[in-house]
């Protein structure tokens, strides 16, 4: 599983022109899924992310997580975090696992997530979403479990 996290002042996405999930600041967390991932997998990934050190503390220093700050999350489903680009121009979805087995890990990790304290807000999964947010530092980071 990975999740490529940004800090944001604010995020928001939308299906069809609606938003259907927005935050103010905190993390947008891509999460992508691949066929080995377990429910057990999708938890600790989730208490990575809730416990990450990346919002200043009062010296300026990444050592503040979104716990601490009390921020929110916003998690957008994304397979194509598993794209194989090593061969050819297009890439290979080979190692990205198929939406029956993503979906509920998906929906496990923003469990995950809540179940911490974390205040959170998704996409719709499998939809064509239109993400928007404004990174903060920036800060776009990679985790994988």
């Amino acid at each position: 599983m990975r999740a490529l996290v940004q800090r944001v002042t604010g995020a928001s996405v939308s299906v069809d022109g609606q938003v259907v999930g927005a935050i103010g600041p905190g993390l947008c967390v891509l999460v992508g899924v691949t066929h080995t991932d377990t429910p057990e997998v999708a938890v600790a990934l989730a208490a990575r992310v809730a416990r990450l050190r990346c919002f200043d503390d009062e010296a300026g220093v990444m050592n503040r997580d979104l716990l601490d700050v009390g921020g929110e999350a916003l998690v957008v489903s994304q397979f194509t975090l598993y794209g194989d680009t090593r061969r050819g121009r297009r890439p290979s979805w080979g190692h990205a696992a198929p939406p029956e087995v993503a979906a509920p890990l998906v929906e496990r990790f923003v469990e995950a997530l809540v179940e911490v304290g974390v205040p959170t807000r998704t996409g719709r999964f499998g939809a064509r979403m239109a993400v928007s947010l404004t990174n903060d530092g920036p800060v776009t980071l990679l985790l994988e479990r």
